[in-house]
């Protein structure tokens, strides 16, 4: 499924999330044929028709790294806190319809998403030999494609999606950076083909870079990109 298909079927189901009373009237109709004496029955299936959702294929947390807890003398990551774990459409657009986009948050946050049970830690197994493809953005530009990188995560727009470990948002005082993490760094044609599917998706121009955890973790903000495209 595309992009854009995959954006319809989950905008119908925000627009579901947001009316409540559309499933209500579906409820209502099952009232209105219902047989005496089988009120238990209609009741089930009124209760199926409300709590009706569309599982994910993985589940996924929000994980958000406050500024104001951080300090140069703390442990890098020792103030980041996972927030909530959704495993539905529904859960999904509830929660980015109650959280502050990636222009309202405050500079020095970091706001991520990640397959559950994977820490967005260099320090993580699953990530301890990946790397990051990043994007840059000019201030209060990013909200756009920060919505349409985890649509396209959590709907597996990705050919290479077992690579995928998450995506972070990062608010600095002149710029904004999504960076997509994978596992497997060194596996160069999966890499550059979520580098290619990603810059497709979002319909971004510009050249982006690959880094190596390992390089970072060496070289800090010295390490070079080991692939572009």
């Amino acid at each position: 499924m595309g992009l854009e298909e995959n954006l319809k079927s989950l905008n119908i189901n925000e627009e579901e999330n947001n009316n409540p009373n559309a499933k209500d009237d579906e409820a209502e109709e099952l009232e209105e044929g219902e047989i005496a004496g089988e009120e238990d029955d209609a009741a089930s299936l009124k209760k199926g028709a409300v709590e009706q959702t569309h599982p994910l294929e993985h589940s996924w947390t929000f994980w958000f790294d406050n500024p104001q807890a951080k300090s140069k003398q703390s442990t890098w990551g020792s103030s980041m806190r996972p927030i909530y774990t959704f495993s539905t459409i529904e859960q999904f657009w509830s929660l980015y319809n109650n959280i502050h986009h990636p222009s309202k948050l405050a500079v020095g946050a970091d706001f991520h998403c990640f397959k559950h049970k994977i820490e967005p830690k260099w320090e993580d197994p699953i990530c301890a030999n990946g790397g990051k493809w990043t994007m840059t953005f000019q201030k209060g530009k990013s909200d756009t494609s920060w919505l349409y990188t985890l649509l396209a995560l959590i709907g597996e727009q990705f050919e290479y999606g077992d690579e995928i470990c998450g995506a972070v948002v990062s608010v600095r005082g002149k710029q904004e950076r999504i960076a997509l993490w994978t596992k497997n760094a060194a596996n160069e044609t999966a890499q550059t083909s979520i580098g290619k599917q990603w810059k497709e998706l979002l319909d971004y121009n510009e050249t982006i870079g690959f880094i190596f955890h390992d390089d970072a973790k060496k070289l800090d903000r010295g390490a070079k990109n080991r692939y572009t495209v």
